[in-house]
């Protein structure tokens, strides 16, 4: 992975940190697109917080905005979602890896006790 990469993961990560930005993200895949007027009145916050979040979500690349007329309409940018899966699902696999390993060398140590 490269040091952009890693940066663009520790975006994401850092912006679904936030318990309001998942929950915008749920809402706008299950939408489709959404003002932030329509998303706060989703939500126990004030628009101007809710443009806040969205911001953060932006700058990471995983939501944009789409300016139609005078509102601003978002929708979730998946590609950015999928690279940090991806990331998540080679760490998992490293783990299983390290573990298979580890379980191996026990499973070899009890055989040898046993035969002792």
């Amino acid at each position: 992975m490269t040091s952009s990469d890693t940066e663009a993961v520790d975006g994401v990560l850092a912006a679904l940190a936030d318990p309001t930005r998942r929950r915008l993200l749920d809402l706008l895949a299950v939408q489709g697109e959404a003002t932030a007027t329509t998303l706060a009145e989703r939500l126990p916050v004030s628009r101007q917080a809710v443009v806040k979040h969205l911001s953060v979500l932006d700058a990471v690349g995983l939501v944009s905005g789409s300016r139609i007329g005078r509102e601003v309409r978002y929708s979730v940018r998946p590609q950015m979602l999928n690279a940090t899966a991806q990331w998540m699902s080679a760490l998992a696999a490293d783990w299983d890896r390290r573990l298979a390993t580890i379980k191996e060398a026990a499973e070899a140590a009890e055989r040898s006790a046993e035969g002792s």
